[in-house]
């Protein structure tokens, strides 16, 4: 075990870090940082080690993710999960308040008989993730995400939406080429257009451009009304654009619907 002298000053490096960090003697968790403890509502390892006992009994049982329930017989979570590919090494953890955050787990055994294991926080970069932008799935005229890559990565997307507990909303823009001759699919006022939509939508909404003149955008909500906000918002967005003849179409997700069957209701 860790002598008096060595654990303070380990203590003080892990409490530097904003991470969850816990170190295991063994199979035995042995210290938590502050981020850990605070995380779980105390003040102290005792106190977790009191409240909440073995760390990975406080994975959610979620099908997606990392949990006891995956182990097999004569097990350790350790080796279990470090057998993963690095970016399926997640687990779920719930808050005080019972809301599920995402960690990617990190594990360093470079010292015999301790581990160092690593909860960093994912939960808001979950979609992003499945949406990291390049020159594959970014539609180069307009610079809004690709259709394409849209419809590969859409059951991430209801994913996401079940780990996080939310709704997929989702709005089509239809722009009027009559009435906006200058709307062309390869026109600067393309560009403009979806450049003033970025700066008015969440970082991890998706703007998809659908077809030369409809943009699909799919977000993730908690409420009807908060959807309905979104809608609103949209609005008046486009009624600030000069000029801009559109219409604009809302449907938001209905228990268990799939994003294909979402997508073909708010082109109804």
């Amino acid at each position: 075990m860790l002598d008096e002298v060595c654990l303070p000053l380990i203590q003080a490096v892990i409490d530097s870090q904003k991470d969850l960090v816990v170190i295991f003697h063994q199979q035995n968790h042995i210290a938590t940082n502050k981020a850990f403890n605070k995380f779980f509502g105390v003040h102290t390892f005792e106190e977790y080690n009191s409240n909440f006992g073995p760390v990975v009994d406080n994975f959610v049982p979620h099908p997606s993710y990392f949990h006891k329930e995956k182990l097999q017989e004569g097990e350790n979570w350790f080796d279990a999960i470090s057998s993963l590919e690095e970016m399926d090494r997640i687990v779920s953890i719930l808050t005080q308040t019972y809301e599920p955050c995402a960690f990617s787990v990190k594990i360093d055994s470079s010292v015999q008989e301790y581990k160092i294991v690593t909860f960093v926080d994912i939960t808001r970069d979950l979609i992003k993730r499945i949406m990291i932008e390049n020159n594959v799935n970014i539609d180069k005229k307009s610079g809004a995400y690709d259709k394409k890559y849209f419809l590969q990565i859409a059951k991430n997307f209801e994913d996401a939406a079940v780990f996080n507990e939310k709704m997929i909303g989702m709005n089509l823009i239809t722009v009027d080429e009559d009435a906006n001759p200058d709307f062309s699919h390869d026109s600067e006022a393309l560009g403009e257009f979806v450049k003033k939509f970025k700066i008015s939508i969440r970082q991890d909404d998706m703007l998809v451009r659908w077809a030369p003149s409809k943009f699909l955008l799919v977000y993730l909500i908690d409420s009807e009304y908060n959807a309905v906000q979104v809608a609103t918002k949209l609005k008046n967005l486009l009624t600030s654009m000069s000029g801009l003849k559109s219409t604009l179409s809302s449907s938001l997700q209905q228990k268990g619907e799939s994003v294909n069957a979402l997508i073909k209701r708010v082109q109804a």
